[in-house]
């Protein structure tokens, strides 16, 4: 990551009577037509997209099968908390590639159960292989950056961002497959575009019909699809959160230590300039008995 920068916006953590706990800072940027029309710390900032890219990987999925359902899509979307529902989702897009739960590559998560099904990641892989079984591809190493899909994704990628393929730093994610870095503004733009890309439309409809399965019901990511019609928006790991308003618009936030818990009152203060209210201003702190005992807000 670049250097920090002086108006990056500062959640705190306060406890009591406002004793101030931690600090985070969030670098944020909004793009729309191209040009950046709202940033607050480093635009320039580069980070992993991580689970922030699932929107972006799923378009090889619904471009490759005409078969798939609204909960198809927004599972291979997904970073679940394997609930029943999110579990059955990823088994019918299994039984739909035709795989089966032994073809995944996603490794096991702690935690968890150790099955790799249970994996928050497991819906992405189960579109995966759906892709590979549409394509012709091999299953085996479908995760393997020179991989056909993975290759294909990379220009997916390349192509959303308006970047040349070598431009982008690559590392391997947390499940195993392939994960992206780009400037903030660079994923911004990227979300700016995502609906009105080949398959964009689908991806976007199919994950704002259902966030349930996206995420849970305590995610911002979840939390905004519910709150505001047309927003879709992906979390990604290390504090990282992507979204794509109504009109074109596209952001990215990262909070620097990598605290996704920063997001809320972040959203709230740096999206309210541009017109779109949120009810995250100070957001409760809550111990192991539910009793409030601070908030998370930004500093005044």
């Amino acid at each position: 990551m670049s250097g920090a920068v002086a108006d990056a916006i500062v959640v705190e953590a306060r406890r009591g009577d406002g004793v101030v706990e931690a600090r985070h800072r969030v670098h944020a940027v909004a793009v729309r037509d191209g040009a950046v029309v709202a940033q607050a710390g480093d635009p320039a900032l580069v980070c992993f997209l991580r689970s922030s890219s699932k929107p972006l990987q799923a378009l090889s999925l619904v471009r490759s099968r005409d078969d798939l359902d609204d909960a198809d899509v927004s599972i291979a979307c997904a970073s679940h908390r394997a609930t029943p529902d999110q579990l059955d989702a990823v088994r019918r897009l299994l039984a739909k590639g035709p795989a089966t739960e032994e073809d995944l590559e996603c490794g096991l998560q702690a935690d968890r159960p150790q099955t790799p099904i249970h994996h928050n990641c497991s819906g992405k892989h189960a579109g995966m292989l759906a892709t590979c079984r549409a394509r012709g591809w091999p299953t085996v190493g479908y995760r393997l950056p020179d991989h056909p899909l993975q290759l294909e994704i990379a220009a997916i990628h390349a192509a959303a961002a308006a970047l040349a393929p070598e431009e982008i730093p690559t590392a391997v994610d947390g499940c195993g497959v392939v994960t992206f870095a780009l400037p903030l503004e660079r994923a911004a733009y990227a979300f700016a575009r995502l609906e009105g890309l080949e398959g964009g439309g689908r991806v976007c409809a199919a994950m704002r019909a259902r966030p349930d399965l996206v995420g849970g019901p305590d995610g911002p990511d979840f939390e905004l699809m519910r709150l505001r019609p047309g927003w879709t928006a992906k979390g990604g790991a290390e504090g990282l959160y992507c979204a794509a308003g109504p009109s074109g618009l596209g952001i990215a936030l990262k909070t620097e230590d990598g605290a996704s818990r920063a997001h809320r009152p972040a959203l709230a203060a740096f999206l309210a300039p541009l017109g779109v209210e949120l009810p995250w201003q100070a957001v409760p702190l809550r111990n192991s008995r539910d009793e409030v005992v601070g908030e998370l807000a930004v500093r005044g």
